[in-house]
């Protein structure tokens, strides 16, 4: 399967909120897709097709693959801790999440974009793996000769979002990627116990 790059209010429809940030198409329409989305009345779903589709919301949200997210999963079975917490913590570790946590792209594909084509830095060495596991005391930063880039200075000016286990410096365009959040402090609406119980089966 390869990434999805169709219409993003869709998918967002399908969910029933914007997983992508702000949809002004989403708010016009917020009934699932389809010819009969805005009143066809939906059966109970089952406990299965609940557990699938928080999966697939995760999985659409920080834009990861179904093999990744499954080997994420694993390790996070064989860490300590909660396993939907841990699972959880490594999607918010990954680079390109970290970048669109600090601002420097409005968008999470937007931010895995820039990674890719080597516009961002770690602890001062170029990063271009957009799935690369950051830890904590790690310094994020735009790669000097990028700096002037209209989108990312765009984005740095329009986000105001602020996270506690993360520090940005406006002059330096650098972030440190100060500690692994906590579950509290991650803002997704995923319920990760029915991921949990999804993959346990």
């Amino acid at each position: 399967m390869a990434r999805y790059t169709g219409p993003k209010t869709k998918i967002a429809r399908k969910f029933g909120e914007a997983i992508f940030g702000d949809d002004k198409s989403f708010e016009k329409r917020n009934y699932p897709p389809g010819q009969h989305g805005a009143n066809k009345r939906r059966g109970k779903k089952s406990e299965y097709a609940i557990q699938l589709m928080e999966k697939q919301k995760a999985k659409y949200t920080y834009g990861i693959l179904e093999k990744q997210f499954r080997n994420m999963f694993k390790k996070a079975t064989a860490a300590p801790g909660i396993t939907g917490t841990v699972l959880l913590q490594y999607c918010e570790s990954r680079l390109d999440n970290v970048v669109f946590r600090m601002g420097i792209a409005p968008t999470r594909s937007g931010a895995r974009q820039l990674v890719s084509h080597r516009h961002i830095t770690v602890n001062g060495a170029l990063v271009n793996i957009p799935s690369y596991q950051l830890k904590a005391g790690d310094v994020v930063g735009v790669r000097e000769k990028s700096k002037s880039l209209e989108a990312i200075t765009n984005s740095l000016a329009n986000s105001s979002t602020v996270y506690e286990w993360i520090t940005w410096n406006s002059a330096t365009m650098e972030g440190t990627y100060v500690a692994i959040p906590e579950r509290i402090q991650i803002p997704e609406n995923i319920n990760e116990q029915f991921i949990v119980e999804l993959y346990s089966k």
